[in-house]
């Protein structure tokens, strides 16, 4: 189970589709929980933290009952930087949880669709994530994970206020939802701005790939409630919802403005993507998701022959860590991940295709070269296919025994589906 999670294998919650799905990447509900009568983990010693691994470890038979889902329980101090950080990556611990890793641990499902950081900023922050937009199902779930937690556990809670938490914006429900959305028509016609202040007066927060800290990267945004203080979970995830709403309806339109007005453009900056990613030979992670932002794209508005699917892919196995522990080897340096991060991409761009069967196919390897040719779903009899040749070789596989934070957007901003915002 510990060798699944922290495989190359990616999270359930990429596998896309869902509500939305062709905006929405995921939905993520995240519940912060806390001891009764012990400090929160940065007033606590070694003995309080050891408390509260002993609780989730006893709790670990019941939460995966819960969850109808194998559970494995990962204490950080025994996992190298790197493990650690991919698991960053997948979206599954914050930063601040990989950087103190000492008596701190995280449950995670054989899925990874969810997980419970223990000892981060408060004892217990449980999360649910799903694809597309469907923060109603991710928080039956968490709540079922909670009530195994609390069945054993007794909760910091006051009957005036709510869930005691280490940060008061967490007081109250103690829930945090938040929903990623790929907005590069918003992006490209310049209404994030517009869209992020609107967001910041219902009492949303807009960030980036990794949360609270971080930059958007691929055209990547979380938007996320602030307050859960005087609200119920219902009225939460209700109101995120409905902003979300809006938010793709506003996506769709800058899209179709685009393709209406500047049809020229949009198709160029989607082929020039798809190009760049299938012949280059280096990339670095920034530069990786923001052509693969691109391509997506080009995809949705039926521009290009590529399974949007990819992009979600892309979206962790072009992070440093994942590519140095799952590809370039723990002694490869920057120059050396970039190299082997643009032969596994064109690799990926060689085997994308849409569900219908378009798109490019490869049919041979040999010698490191991977030849592809053109395939649509419905070819006419006996029709000549061009061919076009790349080379696509895998790189060896090794672990690595350090962070690797070199890259252009490395995970330094957060986690979870998102960064822990506080």
């Amino acid at each position: 189970m510990t060798e699944s999670v922290l495989s190359p294998k990616l999270p359930a919650w990429l596998a896309g589709g869902g509500e939305e799905g062709d905006i929405v990447l995921s939905s993520r509900i995240r519940l912060a929980r806390n001891m009764k009568g012990l400090p929160f983990p940065d007033r606590a010693d070694k003995d309080g933290l050891e408390t509260v691994l002993r609780a989730a470890a006893a709790q670990l038979p019941a939460v995966a009952e819960a969850t109808g889902k194998a559970m494995s329980l990962l204490k950080l101090a025994d996992l190298p930087a790197v493990d650690r950080y991919v698991l960053v990556e997948k979206h599954l611990i914050s930063p601040a949880l990989a950087e103190a890793p000492a008596g701190r641990a995280v449950l995670i499902s054989e899925d990874a669709s969810v997980s419970v950081m223990v000892n981060e900023e408060d004892h217990f922050r449980l999360q649910v994530m799903r694809p597309g937009l469907d923060l109603t199902g991710a928080l039956a779930l968490a709540d079922r994970v909670d009530d195994a937690l609390e069945a054993g556990i007794d909760f910091a809670f006051d009957e005036r206020i709510g869930y005691l938490t280490a940060c008061p914006t967490n007081v109250g429900a103690a829930l945090r939802a938040s929903v990623m959305l790929h907005l590069p028509g918003l992006a490209l016609t310049k209404q994030i701005d517009h869209m992020a202040g609107a967001a910041a007066q219902v009492g949303l927060a807009v960030r980036g790939l990794y949360g609270e800290g971080s930059e958007a990267s691929g055209n990547l945004f979380q938007i996320s409630n602030q307050l859960s203080l005087g609200y119920s979970e219902q009225e939460l995830v209700e109101n995120l919802t409905g902003m979300v709403r809006q938010i793709v309806g506003q996506e769709r339109a800058a899209r179709k403005r685009l393709l209406d007005r500047s049809t020229i453009a949009v198709e160029d900056l989607a082929f020039r993507a798809f190009g760049i990613l299938s012949y280059a030979h280096r990339l670095d992670s920034g530069e990786a998701l923001m052509l693969a932002s691109q391509v997506r794209l080009g995809a949705d508005l039926s521009l290009l022959p590529v399974d949007p699917a990819l992009f979600n892919e892309l979206v962790v196995v072009t992070r440093p860590n994942y590519v140095q522990k799952f590809f370039a080897g723990e002694d490869s340096d920057q120059g050396r991940r970039d190299v082997v991060r643009a032969t596994m991409v064109r690799g990926k761009m060689a085997r994308s295709k849409r569900p219908d069967g378009s798109g490019l196919v490869a049919v041979e390897e040999t010698g490191g070269l991977v030849v592809v040719e053109e395939a649509s779903g419905e070819a006419a009899p006996g029709e000549a296919k061009p061919k076009k040749r790349g080379t696509g070789k895998s790189a060896g596989k090794k672990s690595a025994e350090k962070k690797t934070t070199d890259d252009k957007g490395a995970a330094e901003g957060g986690a979870g589906e998102q960064a822990e915002e506080g």
